[in-house]
């Protein structure tokens, strides 16, 4: 009899234990795999699932699996898996104290990503394709056991030999540079702000000059976005908007960059491509009425100079072996808080309340910026990469902050990391980062200021697919 309950038992245990695992009310069998062997009699849980993509067209699939730990040494609260928007908790202001006191660690695998790119057929002598990327850090205060899938890219091209149009959500087009820091924000509100994407039509050409070198300039259109019209339009908080806006204007952005392969090519941001001499201008222009400003424009612009340069080129233009790259930015920004450029849209004092009222007395300006950063890449052998970078974004004119409580001054990143590609697939890598911001006029006191500093220990594991 106890050999029966055993074997009953026995043969219950992975019933119950995959409960919990299938869709409710079904079975294996429910999950689509329609070819065989069929999952009732595959090998493994669900068996064989997996089954050929198909397109009308040429479809490629990937993406990565990642799963990231991070020690902070002070509370960032759900979103801690990366650094904040340049608000580092200090324990000088009153409302941060109780983040500022405290330590966290974190686990999520929420920056997985998946692609999809497709190539379609050619139209007046152009390739056709497109490309949509999600993540799943939909919202990032949500658990980190709980992601939201989040739109990164998408978007299609036309590209003929060198003419290059492009419709969809794409990278700003401010800013190229992307910090190689492991942690996810890349940078964003630390002299990097380009980790925003954006709806966008864009044209690309290129030039030779010569064989080695070319001009390429990108011009394009971009969402205005500059003073939350599109989103919290009549706020009468002037921090996150500008109180009555309405008319904003689209968007205008350029680059004009020198590419050149006379010093060869060395590892961009995580060793992921080998790149070339490059140096870019690169600006931005918008505008938007404001009845709360006396119906006076805000404008948004920003100007900046990015250079990329291999200092120890690739030996064959493909191992990453004994290669080091230098990587850097400058910008000047004026109300461009929608891609961090600068921490705060717009200074000044708005009309109470208002929303369509002209105010005469009103007197809101663009709030005034500027940021930088530079980085080391380097390849002491093919899967041994150490990135060490360091940068931030400042506000100038304090004196326009008057009456604004804990405003901020500047912000930095310093980060130092190492990765090794244990094989093509799968990545491990470490880094340390230090994270300030300074705080005036802290806790509404004028002329008084606060330090919030962070110190972060960060791991991450991926697997390329």
């Amino acid at each position: 009899m106890k050999k029966i309950l055993v074997t009953i038992v026995t043969v219950l245990l992975p019933t119950l234990a995959l409960a919990d695992e299938l869709p409710p009310g079904g079975s294996a069998a429910a999950f689509n795999c329609d070819y065989q062997p069929s999952c009732e009699v595959a090998p493994g849980v669900y068996g064989k699932m997996s089954s050929p993509a198909q397109s009308k067209f040429d479809l490629s699939i990937g993406g990565f699996v990642r799963l990231d730990y991070a020690y902070n040494s002070e509370n960032f609260g759900a979103g801690g898996f990366q650094s904040p928007d340049g608000t580092v908790p200090s324990r000088g202001i009153t409302s941060q104290n109780g983040p500022a006191n405290q330590s966290q660690s974190i686990l999520t695998a929420r920056t997985s990503r998946l692609w999809f790119k497709v190539g379609g057929p050619t139209f007046l002598g152009a390739k056709t394709g497109a490309y949509v990327e999600a993540d799943f850090v939909g919202d990032a205060s949500a658990a980190t056991e709980s992601p939201m899938v989040r739109m990164r890219q998408a978007k299609g091209t036309l590209d003929w030999d060198k003419v290059q149009v492009l419709f969809g959500e794409d990278w700003d087009i401010f800013g190229p540079m992307v910090a190689g820091s492991i942690d996810f924000r890349n940078g964003t509100a630390y002299g990097t702000p380009n980790s925003q994407r954006v709806p966008q039509l864009r044209v690309t050409t290129r030039t030779d000059l010569n064989e080695n070198n070319a001009i390429k300039v990108v011009l394009g259109a971009q969402d205005p976005t500059q003073i939350g019209n599109n989103s919290t339009a009549g706020s009468s908080d002037q921090t996150t908007a500008a109180p009555g806006g309405y008319g904003a204007a689209v968007n205008v952005a350029g680059q004009i960059s020198l590419v050149s392969k006379s010093l060869g090519t060395a590892p961009a941001i995580y060793g992921l491509g080998l790149k070339p001499l490059t140096a870019t201008f690169f600006g931005l222009y918008g505008s938007e009425k404001a009845p709360s400003n006396d119906n006076h424009h805000l404008d948004s612009y920003g100007y900046g100079f990015y250079a990329f340069v291999p200092l120890l080129s690739s030996k064959d233009g493909k191992c990453r072996a004994g290669s080091i790259s230098f990587e850097g930015q400058t910008y000047a920004a004026y109300n461009m808080a929608f891609n961090h450029a600068t921490a705060l849209a717009a200074v000044g004092t708005p009309a109470s309340g208002a929303t369509s009222t002209f105010a005469p007395t009103s007197d809101l300006s663009p709030a005034r910026g500027y940021g930088y950063a530079a980085e080391i890449i380097g390849y002491p052998t093919q899967d041994l990469g150490i990135t060490v970078g360091y940068g931030s974004r400042r506000a100038r004119d304090y004196d326009s902050y008057t009456g604004m409580a804990s405003y901020q001054k500047w912000t930095s990143s310093f980060y130092a990391n190492a990765s090794y590609d244990l094989n093509a697939a799968v990545r491990v890598a470490a880094e340390y980062q230090n994270l300030q911001s300074k705080y005036g006029n802290a806790n509404g006191t004028p002329s008084v200021d606060a330090l919030g500093n962070d110190n972060t220990i960060r791991f991450a594991a991926y697997y390329f697919f």
